[in-house]
């Protein structure tokens, strides 16, 4: 089967670029998958995309080395299945909450007898290779979202979960759970992001975690996450093409003479 290079990463302790798609575009999809980063995630739950939608998607991103993985618009086991039948590595559920949500999630990515996935592969047997079915349990990512503030204090409970690969902070659910908005200073949900890390690092779960940037990336790997997610594809293409904007505006505005030098 081929080798889920995500949990090889992260299981050497080496950081993980995670790119984010929330426009609904295999074009796009399949640019940013060969930009270099190590996995890209399809937003189902915020991302204007459907199912249909979401394999093109997946397919586009099969192009390139990147690991395509899925954020699901919530728990629903018959959902998560057909996603992984579309052949995705991994499914980041949000608002797992308690254990039993997060051993829920693990049984809908394990074919029995780990879990209770359906045997229907499709896409997987395409892009897994022909011994998915034997070798899925161990390659395929259960990741549950740590984003309430329930999620914070059962998080020891939710890292028992047998199954578990990762879990993955949502910081802006956790500031309005928290702090009751996402403005900055988020005294009450950084503390909690820090208890959530340093929980994940004694039991040997990696943690991934949404960034505003590369820079805020920067200081989330230092924090300890090992896979970071800088922005997504909305957000940099349009922080992108309004600096352009700036910048060409300030370049003509400088080197444009005058109405009144014209006589206007």
């Amino acid at each position: 089967m081929r080798s889920n290079t995500v949990k090889t990463r992260l299981a050497a302790g080496e950081i993980v670029v995670n790119a984010w798609l929330s426009i609904g575009s295999s074009y796009s999809a399949e640019g940013v998958s060969h930009s270099g980063v190590h996995s890209v995630t399809v937003d189902l739950q915020h991302g204007m995309m459907g199912f249909s939608e979401a394999l093109h998607m997946v397919q586009a991103i099969s192009s390139s080395p990147a690991i395509p993985l899925v954020r699901v618009p919530d728990l629903n086991p018959a959902e998560i299945m057909h996603l992984l039948d579309a052949g995705v590595y991994g499914v980041i559920c949000p608002m797992i909450s308690t254990p039993e949500q997060a051993a829920e999630l693990v049984a809908a990515c394990r074919y029995p007898p780990f879990g209770n996935r359906s045997f229907g592969p499709s896409r997987g047997l395409l892009y897994g290779g022909k011994d998915y079915v034997a070798h899925a349990n161990e390659t395929v990512m259960a990741i549950p979202m740590i984003e309430t503030a329930e999620a914070v204090e059962r998080i020891d409970e939710i890292l028992a979960v047998e199954g578990v690969d990762m879990i993955y902070i949502g910081p802006n659910d956790l500031a309005f759970a928290l702090d009751g908005n996402v403005s900055f200073p988020r005294p009450r949900s950084e503390a909690a992001i820090k208890t959530v890390i340093q929980a994940a690092r004694k039991r040997g779960v990696p943690v991934g975690i949404f960034c505003a940037d590369a820079e805020d990336a920067q200081a989330r790997h230092a924090q300890g996450c090992t896979l970071v997610t800088p922005g997504n594809d909305f957000g940099h293409l349009t922080r992108s093409m309004a600096a352009a904007v700036d910048t060409l505006c300030a370049t003509l505005s400088e080197n444009t003479p005058s109405q009144a030098a014209h006589g206007y």
